[in-house]
Parts: structure tokens; sequence; C-alpha cells
């Protein structure tokens, strides 16, 4: 399949902000069943963009801009071929050992309530950790509604998990609470999804999670959608959470009240290529 991708971001604050500085998470890495054709970042102010890689191995960008200015816009352009490998993750660039997707963090830390839901989804059945985890997916996307309001990137997997309700976001932090409980290295993986309602207009990148199983590798699932990733998927980055696998992340002085918009179109261009 052909994904192609656009995606504005644009800032705009109360009064012109001296100076901002941004790491970007925007552009995925070709590797098994993915492969990234084209790519192009644009901003729409004089700025310094770097780029670079993190810790995790994700492409990023360090973007600084001077002021004084009134807003900033960033577009992203691009297609990816991607196939689908049945949920399987491999050919990644893999910097860390498995152990470091144990750690837990403010943002995973597991609840008395995730844990007791984590040992009862192990007991349920077979314990190898394919079938934990296949248990595992399919009860966070039943019983955790998936809803767009009433969390924010600062929400805690215990706290979602009490609301029973979250965004794509808080079910990924939910599993990789439980997986981490169960002795399952886990991590967050930010991108985008080709959904199949024929929607392509959306408001925000997607969420999943990556588990490690012993034969197979990292195997990925997607408990927002209830399913393991397929080439609807297209992997951006991955990190132990929401705050290191972040799109964007920065500060900036001054500029007073800030406000965000966020357009983002997701589309198959498949059939196009073949016209």
């Amino acid at each position: 399949m052909r994904i192609r991708i656009a995606y504005s971001t644009i800032y705009a604050y109360g009064s012109p902000s001296k100076a901002i500085i941004q790491r970007l998470r925007l552009t995925p890495r070709s590797h098994d069943g993915q492969h990234v054709s084209n790519w192009r970042i644009d901003v729409d102010a004089d700025g310094r963009l770097r780029a670079g890689e993190d810790a995790f191995g994700n492409i990023t960008h360090m973007l600084s801009v001077a002021g004084p200015i009134d807003s900033l816009k960033v577009m992203v352009t691009g297609q990816v071929e991607t196939v689908d490998m049945n949920g399987l993750v491999s050919g990644t660039v893999e910097r860390l050992p498995d152990l470091v997707y144990l750690r837990e963090t403010p943002l995973t830390e597991a609840s008395e309530d995730i844990r007791s839901f984590a040992r009862d989804v192990y007991h349920e059945g077979p314990q190898d950790e394919l079938s934990v985890l296949h248990r595992l997916l399919s009860r966070i996307h039943h019983e955790i509604a998936f809803d767009t309001e009433g969390t924010d990137a600062s929400t805690t997997a215990s706290a979602a998990f009490a609301l029973k309700r979250g965004v794509c976001q808080d079910l990924s932090h939910i599993f990789i609470a439980c997986a981490r409980h169960l002795g399952i290295p886990a991590r967050y993986i930010s991108g985008h999804f080709l959904r199949s309602d024929g929607v392509t207009e959306q408001n925000a990148s997607h969420a999943w999670v990556e588990a490690k199983v012993p034969g197979l590798g990292w195997v990925g699932f997607d408990p927002a959608n209830g399913i393991c990733p397929t080439d609807a998927h297209v992997r951006v980055s991955c990190a132990l959470d929401y705050l290191g696998a972040a799109p964007f992340r920065g500060s900036r002085f001054g500029g007073g009240q800030e406000s965000l918009d966020v357009t983002l179109s997701v589309t198959d261009s498949t059939q196009q290529s073949q016209a």
C-alpha cells in the first residue's frame, strides 16, 4: 500500500515570542514492511532545522527560530510504501537493550488496579507471552472506551484506567503498564493510521505499542483498534511513553497564551499511482 501523509501544525501566540526551540519527531525510518519513498518538512519562518537521532534511534530535527514571531507553521508531506507483516516488527534501528523497556515512567506507572487487571489477564488462559499479549489487547480494547475528549498529554495510565476511557495514547499507556508489570518489555509507538472507514482528515497522529516476544522479536499491538498493526500503519517513532515519542516537544521564550491547530490527512495513494 502507498500511504500519503500531509500534516500541518500551527502555533499562534498571544504576543510575539522571543525565541522558539522544538525537537521534532516527524520523520519515519524505513524498515521491513515500511519504505519511506519521500518525506519533507517545511517551516514558514526563518530558522535552523538540524537533523539528528535520539537514544531510541528516532530521526529528530531540532528547530530553532529567533523572534519576534507571532505564529509558527510546520508542514510535513510524504509517502510511505507499506506491507502487512502480521504485526511483526523487524529491521528497525535498535540502540538500547530490551531491559530498558521494562522501566516505568510517570505516565506508565501501574496502579494496584492495573496490576490486578494484568494478573487476571495472565491467568485467564495460556501463559506464553504472545497469548497473554493478545488477551491483553482484547480486554483493553473492549473495556477501555476510545474517547477523543476528556484526557490530555499529562493523563497517566492509572488515571485513564480509572476513568475507563481515553485516547489512543492512554490505551497504549495502559497496555504498556500491564505488559511491564508482567515482565514483558513494551514500548510506545507514535505514527499514523489509515482508517478503513474512508475518513482521511484527522486531528492527531496515532499511537500503539510494541512488545518483545521470545522467538518472534518485537510485535505490534494497537489497543485503540483492537488489532495488530497492518499495512495501514506508518511507524514514526518509539520511546518509553508518549513524552519520549511526541511529534513536537520544546520550549519558547515569551509569547503569552499559545493556541494550537493541527490538520492531518492520511490517504491511500496506491490507486492514484497505478492510474
